[in-house]
């Protein structure tokens, strides 16, 4: 029998080569033509378990509990503290995190959009998208938890016992549970997909190289670089780099969450706006080609001054809730 490390180590590999060969058939053979029949099939999944979740006995109570606002326990913890800049913090942090904001994969994939609509349409579409999924997912989980007497801050729990207890209690319950959990793991593949498509459109734009040296190189590399992360389960364990009860994924989450994105979008901020960088003309008039929704001039306070010490305030409450909280 195969020990953790080795079965780790398996799918880890096996994830990086099928991701690198997506992306190795190009944008739109591969990388577009993959995660559009990924994402089609998981909504309409998800849609379905919805309805399901919201007949289910117990469910509407769930629904409430999901959609009704309690700006007390928004502002409040249960010892009386207030929390509200940590509410806004966490959401704004998932935000970043959703979106892949300050990694360079909205600009890479942002290059590819045609000049047709302009990009405050477009992003208006994927957050309406983004959003949509997130507020499916919820009305599966909650009224699901009330049903079934399950805690609502079960965290990742939720998937592997929630709602696993919905497909039990529909008609042909193991299909689709089969059909759901297939199709998150593709939409997991096509998170590393765009991330792939990343790093390799980095070296093919900043080097020159072809697609296909481009994707053996960084193949190499991640499956190298990867490792202490698959290590860090099992054989690394006892290496808590962040302090007891932390591990390697730990830190990696560190760098990614609380620096790369928080830093890398104020990066990308500060070259739209400042005269240093694109300045503020030429970024307004590239976001403002094509039909649709135009950014406002009027704003231009806002995005230069105080949004850059906003996103400066969530890099500081990050190092804040990670070492002094």
């Amino acid at each position: 029998m195969l020990s953790q490390p080795d079965l780790m180590t398996g799918f880890m590999v096996l994830v990086v080569l099928v991701g690198m060969l997506v992306v190795s058939r190009g944008l739109q053979n591969g990388v577009e033509k993959i995660n559009k029949a990924m994402m089609l099939c998981l909504l309409a999944v998800m849609v379905i378990l919805a309805v399901r979740s919201l007949t289910l006995e117990g469910g509407m109570e769930g629904l409430a509990f999901y959609l009704m606002p309690n700006f007390h326990n928004l502002m409040y913890d249960a010892q009386g503290n207030f929390i509200l800049w940590e509410a806004i913090y966490a959401a704004m942090g998932q935000a970043f995190f959703t979106l892949s904001l300050g990694i360079g994969a909205l600009a890479i994939f942002g290059s590819y959009i045609g000049k047709e609509h302009t990009l405050p349409g477009e992003a208006l579409r994927v957050g309406i998208l983004d959003t949509f999924v997130a507020f499916t997912a919820g009305l599966i989980i909650f009224p699901a938890c009330s049903a079934f007497d399950v805690a609502a801050d079960s965290g990742a729990n939720l998937i592997f016992i929630t709602l696993p207890n919905v497909f039990n209690s529909m008609s042909g319950g193991r299909l689709w549970g089969a059909l759901f959990f297939v199709f998150m793991s593709f939409a997991a593949l096509s998170t590393v997909i765009a991330v792939f498509e990343n790093i390799v459109c980095f070296y093919m734009d900043k080097w020159g190289w072809s697609r296909k040296k481009a994707v053996l190189v960084n193949t190499v590399l991640i499956l190298v670089l990867s490792m202490p992360c698959v290590l860090g389960f099992n054989l690394w364990s006892g290496f808590q780099p962040l302090g007891a009860g932390t591990s390697i994924m730990d830190l990696e989450d560190f760098l990614i969450s609380d620096n790369i994105l928080p830093l890398g979008s104020l990066v990308y901020l500060l070259f739209c706006v400042t005269r240093k960088g694109w300045g503020w003309d030429n970024f307004l008039a590239e976001a403002n080609t094509g039909s649709g929704l135009r950014f406002p001039r009027n704003v231009r306070f806002y995005v230069t001054y105080l949004l850059p010490i906003i996103m400066f305030i969530i890099f500081v409450m990050g190092y804040w809730n990670r070492f002094f909280a």
